[in-house]
């Protein structure tokens, strides 16, 4: 068990040890229902907006970190074990633990890409039709923030369902995780929501004159 945590906390291993345990703790407040499945991992939805320019936007953002991180810490510990029978001196281990920290992250990114396909039809967002359909709707943000590259949200479907959709809003107004935003149009090549605060949608406007 001591070669285990020796190995856990040692180069390149432990750059995703730590990530691990935060992983860790956010299914387990997921699990005890303390926090949504679409509740972010970070605050700025920095690893969201990372993960939907890697190709992964597909899925809920805490699915794909959580994947990338499991399958990149496997591999550096397996790669790491295997560095610890060769008996390598300090600098060729050095330079050989940074081969196995971007093997790692190469083989995370493409088994994470490819367990997203068939995990993305838990996650559907419908046909084209059916997101134009969307428009007009009230959505919950998911994530911790909106911004005209990165966000998502779930909405419900007039039948009951529900799905989180890929969401993005050309302004600066504040969009956080669990407020409420309009749908008013949908990019069909970008495949995501223009969306903007409820608050600012249902607001009248001031430069027009009151009914009498």
């Amino acid at each position: 068990m001591g070669g285990f945590f020796a190995t856990a906390l040692s180069f390149p291993t432990v750059l995703f040890s730590f990530l691990l345990l935060v992983v860790v703790g956010y299914w387990l407040l997921v699990l005890t229902g303390v926090l949504d499945l679409g509740d972010d991992l970070d605050v700025d939805g920095v690893p969201g907006g990372v993960l939907a320019g890697l190709g992964l936007g597909n899925v809920p953002s805490t699915v794909a970190f959580s994947l990338l991180v499991a399958v990149a810490w496997f591999v550096c510990l397996a790669g790491t074990a295997l560095l610890d029978g060769l008996g390598l001196g300090a600098v060729a281990r050095i330079a050989v633990s940074v081969g196995v920290l971007l093997a790692a992250v190469l083989c995370a990114w493409a088994v994470t890409r490819l367990v997203a396909v068939p995990l993305s039809r838990l996650f559907p967002a419908g046909t084209e039709s059916s997101r134009h359909a969307f428009v007009g709707s009230l959505c919950t943000i998911r994530t911790g923030q909106v911004t005209a590259d990165f966000g998502q949200a779930e909405v419900t479907a007039p039948d009951g369902s529900s799905a989180i959709v890929q969401v993005r809003q050309p302004g600066a107004e504040p969009l956080r995780a669990g407020s409420s935003a309009l749908i008013y149009d949908y990019d069909v090549e970008g495949e995501f929501f223009w969306v903007m605060p409820a608050g600012i949608a249902f607001q009248p406007d001031p430069s027009r004159p009151a009914p009498m």
